[in-house]
C-alpha cells in the first residue's frame, strides 16, 4: 500500500470498447484484494499510453501521469490535469500544489500514502502546439475530459473509494459532466455511480489567494476548503477532534 501506481505493466491491456466503457473483469468479492486492484490499474495505465481518443485530439502531451497512493483508499482526490512538475515526475499533485495538498492531508491526520490521487485528464494539456509552452499550464478542455473520463471511471470502479473529492471547478465539470460555478458545485450533493462526490477548491486556488488576494478573502477560502474536508472525514467515519473542527488551513 502507498506505492506509486502503476506497479508493473500487464502484457495485453484491453482496449476501450464501443460505448466508451473500459472493461473491468468480473471477480468474486473475496478476490478483490490489492493484487487484483493493481493488476486492473496497470491495465488501465497501459491502455492510456495508446489512448486513440486522447492522442487523436492533438492537444495533449504524450507522457501519462497516472496515479499515486493507496489503491484501496477510502478517499480519492481527483484533480483536473497534470502540469509541468507532474509531467516531469509522472505523479499527480507535486510541486507547490502538492505541498498544499500535503498540508491539508496532515491537518486531516492522513499521510499522502493513505489516499488515492489522480486527475480527470492524465496528460498535460498543450498551449498551441506545445513547442514554446515552457513551464506554463492550462486547464483541460471539455473534449479532453470527455476522452479521458472512461479511464477515470474505470479507476473509480476498481479502487471503490467511499468518497471522491473533486479538486476545483474544472475537475468537477469533467467528473460530473456538467457545467457550474465552484460555489454551486460546493453547495450541492453529488454522486458518481453511487459514490458521494464532494467538490472543493483546488490547492492552486488557495495558493493564489494567499499570494495575490486579500488576506481576509484568503482566510475565508481556506476555511471553506477545510469545511469540505470535515465533510469528507465525516463521510468516511474518521474521528474529528474539536481542535480540527475549529481549524483554519
Amino acid at each position: 500500500m502507498g506505492m506509486p501506481l502503476p506497479m508493473a505493466e500487464s502484457a495485453n491491456p484491453p482496449s476501450l470498447p464501443a460505448g466508451k466503457r473500459f472493461p473491468i473483469p468480473a471477480v468474486a468479492e473475496a478476490d478483490r484484494n490489492e493484487v487484483w486492484v493493481r493488476v486492473q490499474l496497470n491495465a488501465i495505465f497501459k491502455a492510456l499510453k495508446s489512448c486513440p481518443d486522447c492522442s487523436g485530439l492533438g492537444t495533449l502531451f504524450e507522457t501519462v501521469v497516472f496515479a499515486a497512493g493507496n489503491p484501496q483508499a477510502e478517499i480519492m482526490f481527483v484533480g483536473e490535469a497534470p502540469g509541468l512538475e507532474e509531467e516531469k515526475e509522472r505523479k499527480p499533485f507535486v510541486g507547490p500544489d502538492g505541498q498544499k495538498l500535503d498540508q491539508i492531508l496532515k491537518a486531516m491526520g492522513l499521510p499522502r500514502e493513505q489516499v488515492y490521487l489522480t486527475n480527470v485528464v492524465k496528460f498535460r494539456p498543450k498551449k498551441g502546439d506545445g513547442r514554446f509552452q515552457g513551464p506554463t499550464n492550462r486547464a483541460p478542455q471539455e473534449d479532453e475530459m470527455a476522452a479521458s473520463l472512461p479511464y477515470l471511471r474505470a479507476e473509480i470502479e476498481v479502487v471503490r473509494p467511499k468518497v471522491i473529492v473533486a479538486m476545483g471547478r474544472t475537475a468537477a465539470e469533467g467528473l460530473l459532466e456538467r457545467g457550474g460555478s465552484l460555489a454551486s458545485f460546493r453547495n450541492t450533493e453529488h454522486s458518481f455511480e453511487g459514490i458521494p462526490v464532494i467538490v472543493t477548491c483546488h490547492p492552486s486556488y488557495l495558493l493564489r489567494q494567499e499570494s495575490e488576494g486579500d488576506p481576509q478573502q484568503a482566510k475565508a477560502a481556506k476555511r471553506l476548503a477545510w469545511e469540505d474536508m470535515l465533510r469528507v472525514m465525516d463521510r468516511v467515519g474518521m474521528p474529528v477532534a474539536e481542535k480540527q473542527r475549529k481549524y483554519f488551513l
